[in-house]
């Protein structure tokens, strides 16, 4: 079962390595198959590039290939 806070990434293509993710007002949180987590917020990456993660997010496809090709290790928190 997913917590509350989460939403289970859709991954419509079948090959994402997102499970979940968690959009806020100012951040996403990403919680990948592995289990790492990580915030991205409005001052790592930017607020561009979070609108930009939430709304791949919801469509459930390109999330994970948006990271790897543009922000990469530029995130606010990894847990």
């Amino acid at each position: 079962m997913t917590p509350p806070h989460r939403r289970r990434y859709r991954d419509i293509s079948g090959h994402s390595g997102v499970a979940y993710y968690e959009p806020g007002a100012t951040f996403i949180r990403i919680w990948f198959k592995s289990g790492e987590g990580y915030e991205y917020n409005e001052a790592h990456p930017g607020a561009r590039h979070v609108a930009a993660m939430k709304q791949l997010a919801a469509e459930g496809q390109g999330l994970t290939t948006y990271i790897n090709q543009h922000v990469r290790d530029d995130y606010a928190e990894k847990f």
